[in-house]
């Protein structure tokens, strides 16, 4: 839910706000997501409906203050925005508004609201000094802060991870990079390749390794923590499977994130305790994650065991326990205790020895600099 898709702006009697939609779309550099119009629409719509934001969603905006979670005021400002058009900012796990009439099923609450990647975050049950990885069409790398909004220099995003009711999660936050193109690189259904996805890991299976060559596909330029708008998609070297040389990519670029985010927190001056969790351990979800050369492939790049869940679409699960959290269905340490969730967890352990990985890192980082000029090749 934390895509950009519609601004939804208030008006000053409670009613539509269409008519002045087309207008404040022309004059707003943003836009607000789609769940302030759904949370609208379910609870009456132009009949009262509430309009309101969750923090995750709104901290997205780039409008919120992440010290007070109130819309800032010099941003707005700056940039023309009256406050009333916006949403209120709410919790996320709470009750917000019921369904109202004109529904097939009415008064059931409307208990959570949350962005994708927060609630798979919640769903994975990552605790402060905890990190996961997602990988599917994109690559989001997240990395609980606790409860300080940790400025991990400026290669990451800050952003709110949720805002619940309870006394050790009333308020935290995350570091997020993200690469939104991975995983489009595999899929070659189209050209008869293959079938599915999945055909991806028999395919790299069938070499040993990709033979110093490096896949770059860079088509939007380069995203953290490299930060580059230069590259385009690059290939370094001569022969070797696409298959695997894409896995490898993935794996790589996950592992510059998670790199980055360590020595930041050190420069930062981070507690030992805080990112210790994730140079041991990193939970993983996405689609792509049943790929099991994929996982084996991270967890030796990152010489840290790599934890895939029996379910790996944890957005939903997320959101359920959001939910359940709000009207007390679940409880904090149901959701919270490891003990249940490892034993039907697969962990990946890294076997790689640690030279031949420093190796492997310091060859990936000298492939990613030869492409920072690419762009004029091109001219």
């Amino acid at each position: 839910m934390s895509s950009n898709l519609v601004l939804f702006c208030n008006t000053q009697d409670g009613k539509s706000p269409t008519k002045l939609f087309n207008y404040y779309l022309a004059m707003l550099p943003i836009r607000l997501t789609i769940d302030t119009w759904l949370i609208w629409s379910l609870t009456g719509g132009v009949n009262g409906g509430l309009h309101v934001i969750d923090v995750s969603n709104a901290s997205r905006t780039m409008l919120m203050n992440l010290n007070t979670l109130d819309w800032d005021q010099p941003t707005l400002e700056t940039l023309g925005i009256p406050a009333e058009i916006l949403p209120k900012i709410a919790s996320n796990s709470k009750v917000i508004g019921k369904i109202g009439k004109g529904w097939p099923i009415t008064r059931i609450p409307i208990s959570r609201c949350l962005g994708n990647q927060h609630a798979a975050m919640l769903g994975q049950a990552c605790k402060k000094g905890e990190a996961k990885s997602t990988y599917g069409i994109g690559a989001f790398v997240l990395l609980n802060t606790g409860e300080e909004p940790l400025s991990l220099v400026l290669k990451h995003r800050r952003t709110t991870l949720w805002r619940v009711k309870l006394p050790s999660l009333e308020l935290q936050f995350i570091c997020v990079s993200a690469s939104p193109t991975n995983f489009i690189t595999v899929q070659w259904h189209s050209l008869g390749i293959i079938s599915s996805t999945s055909e991806i890991e028999e395919l790299a299976l069938q070499v040993n390794s990709t033979g110093g060559i490096y896949f770059l596909p860079a088509f939007n330029g380069l995203f953290a923590p490299w930060w580059r708008d230069g590259p385009a998609a690059f290939a370094l070297g001569l022969l070797g499977s696409q298959a695997r040389l894409t896995l490898l990519e993935l794996c790589l670029k996950a592992c510059d994130v998670f790199d980055s985010m360590r020595k930041d927190a050190v420069e930062k001056g981070a507690p030992l305790q805080f990112y210790t969790f994730f140079i041991h351990m990193v939970s993983v979800d996405g689609g792509a994650t049943v790929n099991n050369l994929l996982m084996q492939i991270q967890a030796d790049l990152l010489g840290s065991a790599v934890i895939r869940p029996a379910d790996i679409e944890t957005t939903a699960l997320g959101a359920a326990f959001a939910a359940g959290l709000a009207i007390g269905v679940f409880k904090e340490e149901e959701i919270f205790d490891s003990g249940e969730r490892t034993k039907t967890s697969t962990t990946f352990k890294p076997v790689l020895n640690e030279e031949f990985r420093k190796k492997k890192a310091e060859s990936w980082c000298r492939a990613v600099e030869r492409t920072f000029n690419s762009a004029d090749l091109s001219l």
